[in-house]
């Protein structure tokens, strides 16, 4: 049966290739904005897990967490409530480092916890609102070293630092002073972000709970599913994500059974042989849907080849490329498998069902 199978792919080269690309390119969709998605989630965990703070509390409704911009006053605000054990704001710059725009800048106070987590490899801690301290996967990445000089954002400062905190956008970013930060953005007195740690003692659900009821237009975030929720830009990929992968299996499907209709038509002489050696009708119709479940797999092979190589060209074109990096996860690759395989299923049916309703004496007959 495998020898059958693949000596009918061979037999038309050119048009399998076809039918597979048509499947290929639904499956590349899915596969790239999977891989968007979950670098989102990767992302917004990160965002809001600064200096592995227990939660991170943002402006309520805005378009994405990097936009969110609170007032600094909120911080004794945030410390008198229950549980509450250090607070650390947070100035987040983006694209403000030239030599590399996918670089964050981070606008620490020196005595925080965030800034004190950091682990210097080189140099030291950041104190002087002229230093910046810059994470050792972007030193490695730009050549930067203790001493250099470091453009963020228009203003000089001089790198003192290379640390490593194991939170990617902290190491492939810099941390300057909040007030050096807040300066820059021309907004002393507001911050992206405050970062809070709890007490040991306190469930961060309670504190989640107390602080969104304290504080009106500010949402706490724990999990990394939350903040996707809580950006309405990346709620919006999701859901035009969707649209998309929806449009993409009923295109390819469509494509897919056009293709193996007319295939298996024009082969009408070779199943009517076979249905007058002795195969039924549903042994007929297997070696249909088996051909085209082939091609689906072959279909998503290259889909899946091709959605890892675009992921990132995705993120570009949707304008996120400064702050979202993509994740092909295990997951993505055996989604695009079952989608590849489940277009190629999909496709056969009807072509199969045609063939096996044919009668083969006729057609033998030259009918």
């Amino acid at each position: 049966m495998i020898a059958l199978l693949l000596g009918n792919l061979r037999y038309r080269p050119g048009r399998t290739l076809l039918t597979a690309l048509g499947t290929a390119v639904g499956v590349a969709t899915i596969v790239a904005l999977l891989a968007v998605t979950d670098g989102i989630k990767s992302t917004a965990g990160e965002l809001v897990r600064l200096g592995r703070a227990d939660l991170g509390l943002f402006q309520e409704g805005t378009s994405d967490l990097t936009a969110s911009t609170l007032p600094l006053e909120l911080r004794a605000r945030i410390e008198a409530r229950p549980g509450i054990q250090r607070v650390a704001p947070v100035q987040l710059l983006v694209e403000a480092v030239p030599q590399d725009s996918s670089a964050l800048v981070f606008g620490a106070e020196p005595e925080s916890f965030l800034a004190k987590r950091l682990v210097m490899t080189s140099g030291r801690q950041v104190t002087g609102d002229r230093e910046v301290s810059v994470g050792d996967r972007l030193a490695a990445s730009q050549n930067i070293a203790v001493g250099d000089s470091l453009s963020v954002q228009g203003g000089v400062f001089t790198v003192v630092g290379v640390h490593h905190s194991g939170i990617f956008f902290e190491d492939t970013g810099a941390v300057i002073t909040l007030a050096a930060a807040q300066e820059l953005t021309g907004r002393p007195r507001d911050v992206t972000t405050i970062a809070v740690e709890l007490d040991p003692t306190r469930r961060a659900s309670d504190a989640k709970a107390d602080l969104g009821a304290a504080l009106p237009g500010v949402i706490a975030i724990e999990y990394p599913e939350e903040a996707v929720r809580a950006g309405a830009s990346t709620q919006l990929i999701q859901d035009a994500g969707t649209v998309i992968v929806v449009m993409a299996l009923i295109i390819g499907g469509i494509a897919g059974m056009n293709t193996m209709l007319l295939a298996t038509l024009e082969r009408r002489g070779e199943f009517a042989l076979m249905s007058a050696v002795g195969w039924s009708g549903p042994q007929v119709a297997s070696v249909v849907v088996l051909e085209s479940l082939l091609i689906g797999l072959i279909g998503a092979i290259l889909g899946i080849g091709a959605g890892v190589l675009g992921s990132p060209l995705l993120v570009d074109a949707l304008g996120v490329g400064a702050i979202v990096r993509t994740d092909v996860t295990a997951g993505a690759v055996v989604s695009g498998l079952l989608v590849g395989g489940l277009i190629g299923v999909v496709s056969g049916l009807y072509p199969a069902w045609r063939i096996a309703r044919l009668r083969p004496a006729p057609i033998l007959a030259g009918r």
